[in-house]
Parts: structure tokens; C-alpha cells; sequence
């Protein structure tokens, strides 16, 4: 039997892995250019700067709950034997 799940289709959570993965990313690059001026030598920003370094752990965060709804709806699937 083939499976009839398409490669380019999304299931329940698969938005909120991708969203993740982006407020992660934008996490990632605060978190190198906030502590850039550490080893440069020259002036820290201000304290704002590092609250934005915090969307890497909001990231993961989303992503992970995306991820845990997409385990939930495989399940469901595989017990209803729908799919």
C-alpha cells in the first residue's frame, strides 16, 4: 500500500516549527551581535539588546510545541486509523 501523504504537505504544527525556528534564528544573531562588543573592547548595548536574545529560548519554546502537536495528530491518526 502507498502512502498517500503528499512531500509538500503540512500537518498540525508544522507553522509553528517553522516559526519557531525563525524567532530562534533572530535569537541567535541578537545573542552574537550583543556579545560582540564584549570581546571587541568597546561599549555594551544597552540592556533592550539583551531582552532580544531571549526570542532564541522563545524559539526553541514554539518550536518544540509544534512539534509536540504534530506527535499528538500522528497519534491520534495512527489510533483512528485514518490517514
Amino acid at each position: 500500500m502507498r502512502d498517500k501523504t503528499q512531500a509538500n504537505s503540512t500537518g498540525p504544527g508544522d507553522g509553528m516549527v517553522r516559526t519557531g525556528a525563525i524567532v530562534f534564528f533572530v535569537g541567535a544573531v541578537a545573542t552574537l551581535v550583543t556579545v560582540a562588543p564584549l570581546f571587541l573592547g568597546t561599549d555594551p548595548f544597552p540592556s533592550i539588546a539583551y531582552a532580544v536574545c531571549m526570542l532564541m529560548g522563545v524559539g526553541f519554546l514554539i518550536a518544540g510545541i509544534g512539534v509536540l502537536r504534530g506527535i499528538a495528530f500522528q497519534r491520534r491518526q495512527a489510533r483512528t486509523g485514518t490517514g
